[in-house]
């Protein structure tokens, strides 16, 4: 027993009421499929969008990497941890994204928490005055966390407007301060894009830097699975948890600011650095990424092939173009209770509910994999079609 058990029992009693209690639920993964509570699933829920979390490669450099050169780094980058490995990575991730330089982080979250506050302390040490944080309304929980941490109130435009956006730069004009406009390069709860090149121009235009999330572009989009940014950002974070099968992130930009949030990061400065395993993965995974030009076609070939099928039901799968295909659900316990069906049926999914998204949008998260069949596709759209329609 705790002092606060009592307090984190009522919290808990208000999340099962709302329908938005979360649970750990172990899985097991097993000849391509998931097995969970004894149960044999399909994988329509993970981020292992080219299956190169079982990719030979990856498993023999991360397991070679660990014998030669240990379990662990020791420390952290700036004490004792850096290895020459570390360096080998971040050059090859750096030349992967055309960037001048990249710094590895050990997660999404973390280095867009630590980043924000880096970069939002950088104008009030230069200019004196507070950055301008101009943030897609639905960008990632990490990114809103910065700036909280950062004590940096937000600009939100809405989703991916970039009329509104504009109008909100002309708007600020005059203000003091730096000026940053972050968002995803696709949304990962919704499977939108972003329009790169305009955000390009419209930070050009106001003097803004340009940050760009691109967790769930990089491996999937653009020429070799290099991501959207295409050298048009001014900062890319990328992880290497999704796409390319392993775990860390990296942020691809000049050489000064790779340097400064070396020393003004604090999720860099105050972490461990990765393990050779992990950068043995990811050092894998750059070497494979660009020859899956074929499995990123069929990947998004059979997201386009289910949303034609979701959308002759009448369902809504927002403005998804990529790999993420959500199916929108409304109430939460009606969500939880279609992906609860689709378990019974065979596909593992997720419902996503508040405070992850919007009130009133809870949704079937939808994440394929370059490995799934026609056939598997087929009867994932029959699936969801049904239980949509047989759940009140």
């Amino acid at each position: 027993m705790s002092l606060f058990d009592s307090h984190f029992t009522a919290a808990l009693a208000e999340r099962d009421t709302a329908g938005t209690r979360r649970t750990l639920r172990p899985v097991v993964r097993q000849d391509g499929m998931i097995v969970r509570d004894g149960r044999r699933m399909l994988d329509v829920s993970s981020n292992d969008y080219l299956g190169l979390a079982d990719h030979p490669l990856l498993r023999e450099r991360a397991a070679d990497w660990a014998l030669r050169f240990g379990t662990g780094a020791r420390a952290s980058r700036l004490v004792s941890g850096t290895l020459d490995l570390h360096r080998q990575v971040e050059t090859k991730m750096a030349a992967f994204k055309g960037c001048e330089d990249a710094i590895l982080f050990a997660s999404g979250w973390q280095a867009n928490a630590s980043i924000m506050p880096a970069l939002c302390a950088l104008s009030v040490a230069r200019t004196g005055a507070s950055m301008l944080v101009f943030s897609d309304r639905l960008n990632h929980a990490s990114l809103h966390h910065g700036c909280a941490a950062a004590g940096v109130r937000q600009i939100r435009f809405r989703h991916n407007d970039l009329s509104h956006l504009e109008t909100l730069l002309a708007r600020e004009a005059e203000k003091p301060g730096l000026r940053m406009i972050v968002t995803e390069s696709v949304f990962s709860m919704d499977g939108d894009r972003a329009d790169v090149p305009a955000l390009r121009a419209l930070a050009d235009q106001a003097g803004a830097f340009l940050y760009i999330d691109e967790a769930h572009a990089t491996g999937v989009l653009g020429p070799k699975g290099r991501g959207l940014s295409c050298g048009m950002a001014d900062l890319t974070m990328g992880t290497c948890s999704k796409a390319l099968g392993g775990m860390g992130a990296y942020i691809a930009g000049s050489k000064p600011l790779c340097d400064y949030l070396a020393n003004h990061a604090s999720g860099f400065i105050y972490s461990t650095a990765l393990p050779p395993a992990v950068l043995g993965a990811i050092d894998a995974a750059l070497d494979v990424i660009p020859g899956l030009d074929a499995e990123r076609a069929r990947l998004l070939g059979q997201a386009e092939r289910l949303r034609t099928m979701l959308h002759g039901a009448g369902l809504s799968t927002a403005d998804s173009t990529t790999q993420i295909v959500p199916v929108l659900i409304g109430v939460s316990e009606r969500a939880m209770t279609v992906a609860a069906r689709l378990e019974d049926a065979g596909f593992l999914t997720v419902a996503i509910r508040p405070p992850t998204v919007p009130a009133g949008t809870a949704r079937l998260r939808l994440a394929l994999h370059a490995g799934l069949e026609d056939a598997a596709i087929e009867r994932l759209g029959q699936a969801v079609i049904a239980l949509t329609r047989d759940v009140a």
